[in-house]
């Protein structure tokens, strides 16, 4: 019978193992839907193999670099999506969606400072 310290490293290796698969099939899958039609800034960052801390911090960078060239004329799709919202339930938000010819316009406007984010912005402007 295997140890109590075997069985633990057999546990968490396969913890690792289910985490990374998990995240490839969300890169894999965001690339997909930004592939195929206008999707959310989250979306297309995610599409980059970000990890999640440089995802968060890059996107509200980048919502309000969209929101400064929406407003020179750059206007991604409106979407209306129901969500909570600080307790109330199936509240009616308005978002956007963009194509990936339009976040490479937005993130050739973004100008980070941070290696992670100048990585991403990279991977964003190679459409």
């Amino acid at each position: 019978m295997a140890s109590v310290a075997a069985r633990r490293i057999l546990r968490d290796r396969t913890r690792a193992n289910r985490a990374a698969c998990a995240q490839r099939r969300a890169i894999a899958h965001a690339a997909r839907r930004v592939r195929t039609g206008a999707r959310s800034i989250t979306t297309h960052v995610i599409a980059t193999g970000a990890d999640a801390a440089t995802v968060k911090g890059i996107v509200k960078a980048l919502q309000t670099t969209a929101n400064k060239a929406r407003a020179n004329g750059l206007k991604g799709k409106r979407a209306r999506i129901r969500r909570s919202f600080n307790g109330a339930r199936n509240v009616v938000k308005t978002v956007y969606r963009y194509t990936r010819e339009q976040i490479a316009q937005i993130a050739a406007q973004y100008k980070p400072r941070k290696a992670e984010y100048k990585t991403v912005r990279a991977a964003l402007l190679a459409v």
